[in-house]
């Protein structure tokens, strides 16, 4: 890279006040100095791509589009990189939180509101109270063990376990609560969204295609 700085001078001439015929013995040039410098950053081989300090000038294209109109914010504009809280992100990537035995556990409406977050839960309200729960219908038994497996690596992670049922021929039932409150409660929510998230497709019924 390579900074080139050009300087101009100019001198301007002032004529002295002396008779015409004694002029030419007294025109002094007076310099007065103005300058003028142009920084430019050139890449190597001397071919200017970027422009000044770095930038290029639009194309006519960009120019014709008004981009710059569509900009907001001046010059000063202070510029923020916010971090998502914990009610931006998706119920899976959250994490399970210990639970007070004194917690009440959650209200039917609210239950309703976070059940459509989660992909194939059903709430089930019984005597010990609410709770979660999804079936799976498999390809045979021996995929019904291999989902089971699957959700178990998921939940131990999770330290939030849900009661597993492997029910002949091909189906998976799996329940989930939070006993210590006797209902739900967030995390029955998170342990749903992280089992949602484990691949099944390679374990459920193939589709019969039909030439």
């Amino acid at each position: 890279m390579a900074i080139i700085t050009t300087t101009h001078l100019s001198f301007p001439l002032l004529l002295s006040p002396y008779p015409h015929h004694q002029q030419q013995h007294y025109l002094k040039p007076i310099p007065t100095v103005s300058f003028r410098s142009s920084i430019r950053v050139r890449a190597q081989g001397g071919v200017d791509k970027l422009g000044d300090f770095g930038a290029r000038d639009p194309f006519p294209a960009e120019v014709a589009s008004g981009f710059a109109d569509k900009v907001l914010g001046n010059v000063d504009t202070e510029h923020k990189i916010l971090i998502p809280n914990i009610s931006a992100l998706s119920l899976s990537q959250q994490q399970c939180t210990p639970l007070s035995p004194f917690q009440s556990p959650m209200s039917t409406t609210d239950a309703q509101k976070l059940l459509k977050k989660v992909i194939g839960w059903r709430l089930l309200e019984e005597e010990g109270g609410l709770k979660l729960q999804c079936l799976w219908k498999l390809r045979d038994f021996k995929c019904g063990v291999e989902l089971i497996n699957r959700i178990y690596k998921v939940v131990e992670a999770a330290g939030h376990y849900p009661n597993i049922h492997l029910e002949a021929p091909n189906q998976v039932r799996a329940e989930i609560w939070t006993a210590a409150i006797g209902g739900l409660s967030m995390n029955d929510f998170i342990v749903a969204a992280k089992i949602d998230d484990i691949k099944t497709s390679d374990l459920v019924p193939r589709k019969r295609v039909w030439a």
